[in-house]
């Protein structure tokens, strides 16, 4: 990991660093386990930042504004966030078209964000698809 990228999980509340760290962990299994190639992990907009060659990046973060949740954010020019509203729409919170919510009182929905994520990861390979093919 990055110094800066440490920095910015060290700078996060000890109730919320865990929970971004198993997001992260999430990131780097899939691209592992997909052979998506090497993940570029770096801060953007002060937020850790997971791209692969082929995929779409990935932001992960949680604001002193909304104590409650926390965020993994999609490129807003994608049809990312809009295709996991179409297959999910009662198993997550979204924000627009750029982030998935999620709330630390209530369990991650593991394989709802693992999809997601995949389909992120995967999304120049398949962004011609319908559902991005779902």
């Amino acid at each position: 990991m990055k110094m800066e990228v440490q920095h910015k999980f060290e700078s996060y509340p000890e109730q919320i660093k865990p929970l971004l760290v198993n997001l992260r962990q999430l990131i780097l299994d899939i691209a592992s386990q997909h052979h998506l190639g090497e993940v570029e992990e770096t801060l953007k907009w002060g937020e850790p930042s997971y791209a692969v060659k082929n995929g779409s990046p990935i932001r992960i973060d949680w604001k002193p504004k909304y104590p409650e949740l926390y965020f993994i954010f999609f490129n807003c020019n994608t049809k990312l966030v809009d295709t996991f509203r179409e297959l999910y729409p009662n198993v997550i919170q979204y924000q627009g078209n750029r982030a998935i919510v999620l709330n630390v009182n209530f369990p991650l929905p593991t394989k709802v964000i693992e999809h997601c994520i995949t389909l992120s990861l995967q999304y120049k390979s398949i962004k011609h698809l319908p559902l991005l093919g779902a």
